[in-house]
């Protein structure tokens, strides 16, 4: 029996697994794939502070896992398939076997969303993907397109912008929700990098590897072929929830709404980073939910023993 079980190790739950550890509170780790989450997927973080002239994710990340060093942190790799039970007692199944907690802290992020067009799913690793730092070196040289609005689609295109011969930056609406600053960088960017605006993308071509996309303008409706060797989808993202009880209250998105607190309606239950339903998704926001979620766990388990 653990005094807090923590699904996810990316920023969240690395930063909630610290504070719980540091509070002397026994804490299983759950992370399914290689620890660090979605800063793995990112070249250079800007904005984090402390870093004025950035940092690269894998840094980060590394960073990240170093301070848990010497902590008393159970990690375990492996999916969780589900969580039962109640205060005191919850259970998290993986692989076949059982882990029991005092409290469950939901760290388990989000993954990108795809755009449901036909063939989509067939031609992932065939000129679609989810990550240009993953992807972006077997582009070189090529010419690729970019499709989103926020601050993950600009990033993207910039860095694409320096491997690839030619980038398309697609958005279905006239002006972009990302940062300024990014803006004026693909601006500056105009030889590599053209935009289109009121666009969105109706079909995708090619039967073993990408071949191009029909664009159709959402306002006239006319639709035309864009030839292309890659696409970067970055079109926002879908709640990672599925092990979890289906009374745990969720938006209408389907991520999980808590309290300043990180608490969720489930007694016991607190849910930090990309899970939750909130505005800004950022390594920082999802450091500082996991910071609270842990005090909040720790002031938790503090009531059981009472």
């Amino acid at each position: 029996m653990h005094d807090a079980i923590v699904i996810g190790a990316g920023p969240a739950g690395i930063t909630a697994s610290l504070y719980l550890a540091r509070s002397a509170c026994s804490v299983l780790l759950f992370e399914q794939m290689t620890p660090g989450g979605q800063i793995l997927m990112t070249d250079i973080l800007e904005n984090y502070p402390g870093h004025p002239k950035g940092i690269k994710g894998y840094e980060l990340s590394d960073l990240f896992l170093a301070h848990l060093d010497g902590l008393a942190v159970e990690r375990v790799s492996g999916t969780v398939e589900s969580v039962s039970g109640a205060a005191g007692n919850f259970v998290a199944r993986s692989d076949g076997n059982d882990y029991a907690g005092k409290t469950m802290l939901v760290c388990t992020g989000a993954r990108h969303r795809n755009l449901g067009l036909e063939n989509e799913t067939k031609l992932v690793g065939r000129g679609v993907s989810y990550c240009a730092l993953c992807d972006g070196n077997f582009f070189r040289g090529q010419t690729v397109a970019v499709v989103g609005g926020g601050n993950s689609a600009l990033e993207e295109a910039l860095y694409l912008s320096k491997i690839a011969d030619k980038v398309y930056l697609i958005h279905r609406r006239d002006s972009f929700r990302g940062a300024k600053t990014y803006l004026e960088r693909l601006e500056k960017a105009s030889d590599k990098v053209s935009i289109l605006h009121d666009t969105v993308i109706s079909s995708l071509h090619g039967e073993t590897a990408l071949t191009g996309l029909t664009l159709k303008n959402v306002h006239s409706g006319k639709e035309r072929h864009l030839s292309v060797d890659g696409l970067f989808v970055y079109v926002g993202f879908t709640p990672m929830t599925d092990c979890l009880p289906e009374n745990l209250v969720r938006d209408s998105h389907g991520f999980i709404t808590t309290d300043t607190e990180m608490r969720t309606n489930i007694p016991g239950i607190f849910a930090a980073g990309d899970i939750r339903s909130k505005l800004c998704r950022q390594v920082i926001t999802a450091s500082g939910d996991g910071a609270t979620a842990a005090q909040a766990a720790f002031v938790f388990l503090e009531q059981l023993h009472v």
